[in-house]
């Protein structure tokens, strides 16, 4: 079973940093029965299916957007993937926009515990009066147009999308393509044989 060390080795985090996400993956294990945070079939192989599915995106997302300190929302945020792992990974300030009370309750815990640089937002994206962010992230919320819609308001030119996608990804992009220009980079998943990280950049509607 894929465990710390595994994700040690996959993405090269310090010690400081993985105690702060065992802490985290402990705590989702011992909320998990009373919140429903993730399905539970994916418990088991936490590390793997969450931990890792969200850190993934960090050297890529250093590698085009440099050293500096990134402004991102994650939109329907759950318990706290990926937005809240790439935080406690120093990539930046996270703004975690979640509709769902409990899971709420948890990322606020997980914020205390780990001190992470973000903030819970327990709102409806389409309700969420944002400021404009570097990135937008999101994972297993909506399809990419969607995605696209609800981050229109808060969006700046120079504002890219990672987004964590499934093997649906291309009749997504093309449906998305009816109403929105934009560029796109794809990297292939560490954590899932069907699964793709998508970049979208230079982004226009049409």
């Amino acid at each position: 079973m894929y465990g710390p060390e595994d994700f040690v080795e996959d993405t090269n985090v310090s010690r400081e940093t993985l105690q702060k996400l065992t802490q985290y993956a402990d705590a989702l294990v011992k909320w998990q029965k009373a919140k429903n945070l993730v399905a539970n079939s994916t418990l088991e192989d936490r590390w793997r299916r969450h931990f890792l599915d969200s850190a993934q995106m960090f050297s890529h997302m250093r590698k085009r957007l440099g050293d500096r300190p990134i402004r991102m929302i994650d939109i329907g945020s759950g318990a706290g993937f990926p937005g809240l792992v790439l935080s406690i990974m120093g990539l930046g300030t996270a703004h975690m926009v979640e509709s769902n009370g409990r899971k709420c309750v948890f990322m606020n815990q997980i914020v205390r515990t780990t001190a992470a640089d973000a903030f819970v937002h327990n709102v409806r994206i389409e309700a969420f009066d944002a400021p404009d962010y570097d990135v937008v992230v999101s994972r297993a919320c909506a399809k990419v147009e969607q995605l696209l819609d609800w981050s229109h308001p808060f969006r700046q030119n120079s504002t890219e999308m990672w987004l964590l996608k499934g093997e649906g990804v291309e009749d997504e992009l093309t449906q998305a393509e009816a109403s929105w220009k934009m560029k796109s980079e794809r990297f292939e998943s560490l954590s899932s044989s069907s699964g793709t990280i998508l970049r979208l950049y230079e982004i226009e509607k049409k």
